[in-house]
């Protein structure tokens, strides 16, 4: 008998979607990204595949999904970007292997735990934008850390939000 409730962290229950928010969440989150920043401007505080990405790879407690949707996301964000294709695409991969993985070694239901994740995700997935483009690519940039803080606090609290609203779309056995 194991002194958490469950054999595994395998045991612990996957979170499953009705297939249609499987389909259009990710799509409004790509085109919400790339349609806002031409409404609001180029300052725009959130990155919401980056969010989508961190949910489902945590929901489904798998590192795979995590790194193939975070890749698909990424690349889809390139595409409809002015930027080069597959530097989202490497950011967001890796984002959400490191969410797939975290969802099996911890219980990610907690708010709390979600919260850090998200902040911390996101301000991981801007150092390796910079990092791929400043040392990688040799592209000049212009960076500043306090915009990437405000970026990675949107997102955590798009987290608060959005996170909560999409736990209540769940299949439940």
């Amino acid at each position: 008998m194991s002194w958490f409730g469950n054999d595994s962290r395998r045991d612990v229950e996957v979170h499953r979607y009705p297939l249609l928010i499987y389909v259009l969440l990710p799509l409004a989150a790509l085109v919400l990204q790339a349609w806002l920043p031409r409404i609001i401007g180029p300052y725009i505080w959130f990155d919401l595949p980056l969010v989508v990405t961190i949910y489902f790879a945590l929901g489904r407690r798998n590192p795979m999904q995590g790194t193939l949707l975070g890749m698909a996301m990424g690349l889809f964000e390139d595409a409809l970007s002015h930027r080069a294709i597959g530097i989202n695409g490497l950011a967001k991969t890796i984002a959400g292997f490191l969410a797939g993985s975290v969802g099996i070694r911890i219980e990610v239901d907690n708010q709390t735990i979600r919260l850090l994740l998200g902040f911390a995700l996101s301000w991981l997935s801007s150092a390796i934008y910079l990092f791929v483009n400043r040392f990688l690519l040799g592209l000049p940039m212009e960076w500043n850390w306090l915009t990437e803080l405000f970026r990675a606090v949107g997102n955590t609290l798009i987290v608060l939000v959005l996170f909560p609203l999409l736990d209540r779309m769940q299949v439940r056995d």
